[in-house]
């Protein structure tokens, strides 16, 4: 329950001040020995606590998410395996797991959810093989609420691909570009764009890509202006950087 929720709450008087307070005195976290959950995070910062679940040990990551979901009814996790998934869902049947993102997440109301669901974000792909982590962006920002459109396969080697969706990246508050290889994607874009672009470089190519380091060079080094740019197969964090922005561009 948020501080919004329980101040109009006590002003429809359906909870009493003193009940209001004890909620209030709560630590902002709950401690578990191995995790400090972070409860007070959304009040702070919009947006929930998320589970990376990469390398947690299956015990700690299955207490975690019945912790989250009993706090929450709603719990996002990024980066998990097939093995997890099994895991979690003895003893949380209604998770459902992405395995093309890795993202393991149980949601409340997901048919309500997505209809509230606001302003536009473009996720664009260079290649197919850079869509696991254009997905995990574009699903990061469908759950904390922007619609996205997803836009793949138009990197630089058929231009004209790209140049064809050119208005719905137009009309996008902002414009996610996922690429590895030369990662000329995010360059050609900020070209064309007036709003703000986010770069993530990919692990994709071959030797030489330096498993995303050249991207992430490349991108780095744009000479188009308006582009930040996130770790190398960071899609979390640029569906992430992107709700912020579709948030403030629907204020």
């Amino acid at each position: 329950m948020q501080i919004r929720d329980i101040l109009e709450k006590v002003q429809r008087g359906e909870l009493s001040a003193a009940d209001a307070e004890k909620y209030l005195k709560l630590q902002p976290f709950e401690e578990m020995g191995f995790a400090k959950l972070d409860l007070h995070r959304e009040v702070r910062s919009g947006f929930p606590e998320v589970i990376y679940c990469a390398g947690k040990p299956d015990e700690y990551l299955v207490s975690i998410y019945q912790k989250m979901y009993e706090k929450y009814g709603e719990v996002f996790g990024t980066r998990a395996t097939a093995q997890q998934y099994e895991l979690v869902k003895k003893a949380l049947p209604q998770v459902q797991y992405d395995n093309v993102a890795r993202i393991l997440k149980l949601e409340k109301n997901p048919e309500e959810k997505a209809s509230k669901r606001i302003g536009k974000i473009a996720v664009c792909t260079a290649g197919t093989a850079d869509i696991p982590v254009a997905e995990e962006a574009a699903q990061t920002a469908e759950y904390f609420g922007s619609c996205v459109e997803r836009i793949y396969d138009v990197g630089v080697s058929g231009l004209h691909r790209l140049l064809a969706n050119t208005q719905t990246i137009q009309e996008a508050n902002c414009v996610v570009a996922v690429a590895g290889m030369e990662g000329a994607l995010a360059s050609v874009i900020g070209g064309l764009v007036s709003n703000p672009v986010i770069a993530v470089p990919t692990s994709v190519g071959y030797g030489a890509s330096l498993h995303g380091l050249s991207a992430l060079l490349t991108m780095i080094n744009s000479c188009a202006n308006g582009i930040a740019v996130v770790n190398i197969d960071n899609g979390y964090g640029a569906g992430y950087l992107a709700t912020q922005i579709n948030r403030l561009a629907q204020r």
